[in-house]
């Protein structure tokens, strides 16, 4: 039997995952398959899943993922990375609270794997989107105007 912390922990970080997800979805669905978007929107489900893994094997309720309508939609992609960088850092801090609280080493194992791709793998990348935005709004063109000049040269 868990105790109320660490059920509340367990809940926290499953609606913390579903409104990663539900973000990162708005972000696809106003601005289209956008890297790291399309990538990190499956690694929140699979967050998700972990943790309601973790519901199921002790046996309790699976809060419902409530996100969807309750996102708004950035007013460009740079600000979804922007935002997103704040949101992984907020991730972050989270997880080290929960961790903090929680004593049983399976949760504590999923908990700490979470924090871990958060911080090594999605802030990072939505770092790298603000780079990019910020350093030439389409680098796709400019790969191709790159590309398209080398061959050129190359006739």
């Amino acid at each position: 039997m868990l105790d109320t912390q660490t059920i509340a922990a367990l809940k926290e970080a499953l609606d913390d995952e579903y409104k990663a997800r539900a973000t990162y979805r708005c972000v696809i669905k106003a601005f289209g398959p956008v890297r790291p978007f399309v990538n990190i929107v499956d690694a929140e489900t699979r967050h998700a899943k972990a943790l309601i893994s973790l519901f199921q094997k002790y046996d309790l309720a699976v809060p419902e993922d409530k996100w969807a309508a309750r996102v708004q939609t950035p007013n460009s992609i740079e600000d979804a990375c922007k935002e997103a960088v704040q949101g992984e850092i907020e991730n972050a801090e989270m997880y080290d609270r929960l961790l903090a609280v929680v004593k049983e080493p399976d949760i504590r194992t999923v908990l700490t794997r979470l924090r871990q791709a958060s911080q090594e793998n999605h802030l990072p990348a939505f770092q790298r989107c603000v780079e990019r935005e910020q350093n030439g709004k389409d680098t796709g063109q400019s790969r191709r105007r790159r590309r398209r000049g080398m061959n050129a040269g190359d006739d």
